[in-house]
């Protein structure tokens, strides 16, 4: 397998799968943005159906691949790893009518968020981290990733 790694030093991003026309360093600025000033390395891997598959299956108990995983960490220096899933994160910016820049850096963000220990498991959590979203997308000049598209 073919694999680039490129990285920082908070910051190390795996391409197991390319994602047309992002790089390593428009991955860190989209970690770094979310992020804020929590500190700790952050991993970034993106895969491809087959990967995302069988880390859901391991990790949430549900047999098919999803677009983003967010594994928090306990080790001193790392705020933890995301696995993003090519192919859906392809096929869904297609659906939605979105440019893949911008659902990719959705998906980094939304992890990234994760990381840092916010969640929707509720609708007010969810109201928060889609508003934190939002804001953090237009800094980086994209549009709001809740909005309708098509």
């Amino acid at each position: 397998m073919n694999m680039i790694i490129e990285s920082t030093t908070s910051v190390a991003v795996q391409f197991a799968e390319q994602v047309p026309d992002i790089s390593g360093s428009d991955v860190t600025e989209w970690v770094e943005s979310a992020r804020g000033d929590r500190v700790g390395e952050v991993c970034v891997r993106f895969m491809g159906l087959d990967e995302a598959r069988m880390l859901n299956r391991q990790f949430k108990e549900i047999d098919k691949p999803t677009n983003v995983l967010a594994f928090q960490s306990d080790v001193q220096g790392m705020l933890g790893d995301l696995a993003i899933c090519v192919p859906l994160a392809v096929q869904e910016a297609q659906e939605q009518g979105k440019a893949l820049s911008s659902h990719v850096a959705h998906l980094v963000i939304h992890g990234t968020l994760h990381l840092c220990g916010l969640d929707h498991q509720n609708e007010q959590e969810a109201r928060r981290m889609e508003s934190l979203e939002s804001d953090l997308m237009q800094r980086l000049g994209f549009p709001n990733p809740y909005q309708d598209y098509g």
